[in-house]
């Protein structure tokens, strides 16, 4: 089956791509600049087309031969947003008729209780579904609320006020109910969708196990996420515009695209029906474990990449690509430091892989001996571990108050925190080549805070930062090069009867 995907570069869109090439799926992506799909894992198993939703003489041939088209585009976060996206779904609908396409599938928004007036936000979703819909094209429209997993621009809203506010004054729309959904089912419906019979041409609306309010996804995430309860004092009179302006300063989504999401909030958002259950059957993962997923407490074996892509870790589809914004994710602080060293590679790694221990941590002794001390005194496990070997480390062996998560022998180790801090914290060390006995020495700490109390915590150990880890660098990077000034051979002067000779 060939299918044709929009929005390969956006949120669904990057996650939905390999997937479809793993179910043997012929992968077409429509983007308007090829070169932004130019270094994604999955690149050479998927033809890009360049095209532009604005100019339709740019789509000519694109739907060429192609089954199934995956509408997954919208303009939210500019002013005109409607309009374009209104015209883009209008071009698009043409096209696929033109070219013969025999399946639409749209990832759409829910429909407000009746009675009520959409948001501009959802009365656009309507308005593209309603333009596919009436296409000639059959369609399958999936109508989904608040999708959770990491880089949904609604669920990094939900993260970011719950770890950052321990008590909120919050508008009135929290004690609305809605069917949040994970982005691992969103994806399974959106699959399955292309094999649904040509005759079907309707929208279905798609949920998860739980129905619940937006103070019960809160105070249920806080749990799941190991945050003190949070503390939710609904004000009424805290208008959809103020809450947008509200969730701008608290969250780094974007204020254009908060603003029309928190104007959806103020409707229920839950299924009226679950038609789509007898078409795709399966039970949806409830809301706890859609966040375990998001947050990488549960992983699956569906392979994807988030901070630590070249750490070769996989996770789930509900974790962060590279592709998603830079304001998913969750909050990170990182600490990346690099040298040049005048030694080769291997002595570089010698001194690398002999950190911790009775070797130290190569800066300021005093400063890891007293965070250690501290340590201990809040029930963590200190610099007492040491080390199992002066000289070799194995993957998930102690080493001080961190565990080696990860080893590649001669070029990278990277270690994970088990200290008591607000948060998890990594530490990264590679040795790279750099040709004719020289290499370069990559170090990086990583630290992903937990609530007020982990974004205090690195705020307060920065300062230290210039002292701990810039010496840190410096002192590996003298210390291979020392050893390899001490194991090069003296230099042996001529002999006097070589001299003579030579005379």
């Amino acid at each position: 089956m060939r299918s044709l995907v929009t929005g390969a570069t956006g949120y669904i869109g990057g996650r939905l791509v390999p997937r479809l090439v793993e179910a043997g799926h012929d992968v077409r992506c429509l983007t308007r600049t090829a070169g932004r799909l130019r270094d994604v894992p999955w690149a050479d198993r998927v033809e890009i087309a360049e095209g532009d939703l604005g100019d339709p003489a740019s789509l000519r041939g694109v739907l060429d031969g192609v089954d199934v088209a995956y509408y997954l585009v919208h303009s939210l976060g500019r002013r005109d947003f409607e309009a374009r996206d209104r015209a883009a779904a209008a071009t698009f609908a043409e096209a696929a008729r033109a070219a013969g396409v025999r399946r639409i599938v749209y990832l759409g928004g829910p429909e407000p209780p009746p009675g009520e007036e959409a948001s501009p936000h959802l009365r656009s979703r309507e308005e593209v579904a309603r333009i596919l819909l009436d296409s000639g094209v059959p369609t399958i429209v999936l109508r989904a609320a608040v999708i959770i997993g990491s880089g949904s621009a609604s669920f990094e809203m939900l993260r970011h006020l719950t770890e950052r506010l321990p008590v909120m004054i919050t508008p009135r729309w929290v004690s609305n109910r809605i069917q949040p959904i994970a982005v691992r089912d969103v994806l399974r419906y959106l699959i399955e969708a292309a094999a649904l019979p040509g005759t079907v041409n309707r929208a279905f609306d798609v949920g998860g196990a739980d129905v619940l309010t937006y103070g019960d996804m809160m105070r249920r995430y806080a749990r799941v996420a190991g945050l003190r309860p949070r503390v939710i004092l609904p004000v009424r009179p805290l208008s959809p515009g103020l809450s947008a302006h509200w969730v701008g300063v608290v969250t780094p989504v974007p204020n254009a695209i908060a603003r029309p999401l928190v104007a959806s909030l103020v409707h229920e958002a839950v299924a009226r029906e679950h038609d789509i259950r007898e078409l795709v059957p399966f039970e949806p993962l409830g809301f706890d474990e859609a966040v375990r997923r998001a947050l990488g407490k549960i992983r699956d074996s569906e392979v994807e990449t988030r901070w630590s892509t070249a750490l070769g870790t996989d996770v789930s589809s509900a974790e962060p690509l590279p592709s998603d914004p830079e304001w998913s994710g969750g909050s990170s602080y990182t600490d990346v430091r690099c040298r040049e060293v005048a030694a080769p590679a291997g002595e570089l790694w010698k001194v690398i892989e002999g950190v911790g221990g009775d070797h130290g941590w190569y800066s300021f002794p005093l400063a890891w001996s007293v965070r250690g001390w501290l340590d201990r005194l809040v029930g963590g496990v200190g610099l007492r571990r040491g080390r199992r070997d002066p000289h070799r480390l194995l993957v998930g062996e102690a080493l001080d108050w961190w565990r080696v998560e990860e080893i590649e022998p001669g070029r990278l180790l990277r270690l994970r925190a088990e200290m008591r801090v607000p948060g998890r914290a990594w530490l990264e060390m590679r040795a790279e080549p750099a040709g004719e006995g020289r290499s370069v020495y990559r170090q990086r700490a990583v630290f992903l805070p937990r609530g007020l109390a982990g974004h205090a915590y690195w705020k307060a150990i920065v300062p230290f930062h210039g002292v701990v880890f810039a010496g840190m660098a410096r002192n590996i990077a003298r210390g291979a090069e020392a050893a390899t000034a001490a194991a090069r051979p003296p230099a042996v002067p001529p002999s006097a009867g070589s001299r003579r000779r030579s005379g």
